[in-house]
């Protein structure tokens, strides 16, 4: 599978999720900090998630290790950032937890965040989702008799 392709594969993937969830965060934004407080309630949340999100950042880091152009520069630092913030949660769950009450629900600067998160899973959505390769119309010959 060439770069391109793997690239469009992982974007399938992340850009409709970033979408879905960014929306859904913006639009339920009045309750995140209490989802946020049921999450570090019980040590076992930040763990489970400390552990998917890490298991998913390997497995982008170790299929998609590409820096050829945006796309992919996105696709490979998003997998990244999933190792850095599943090692986080499984290391430091208290110190995360900390940021993330500090942050969430912080006015215009927590709107700006899910709206770059938005547009970035749109941009991902587009790149893995359009048409590979141009299509052309069917030609037109005759069969002559």
């Amino acid at each position: 599978m060439d770069t391109t392709t793997r690239t469009r594969m992982f974007a399938r993937v992340i850009g409709p999720y970033f979408v879905i969830v960014s929306l859904t965060a913006a639009l339920r934004a009045p309750d995140m900090q209490a989802v946020l407080s049921d999450f570090e309630a019980s040590p076992v949340w930040p763990w489970f998630a400390g552990v998917f999100t890490l298991l998913l950042g390997l497995v982008i880091v170790a299929l998609h290790s590409y820096w050829t152009d945006p796309p992919a520069v996105i696709v490979s630092a998003l997998g990244w950032l999933m190792v850095l913030r599943g090692t986080l949660l499984l290391v430091f769950p208290a110190a995360l937890m900390s940021a993330a009450n500090a942050v969430i629900g912080t006015g215009p600067v927590w709107r700006i965040a899910y709206g770059l998160l938005v547009l970035l899973g749109l941009y991902l959505t587009v790149v893995g989702w359009r048409s590979a390769v141009p299509r052309r119309s069917p030609s037109h010959t005759s069969a002559s008799v």
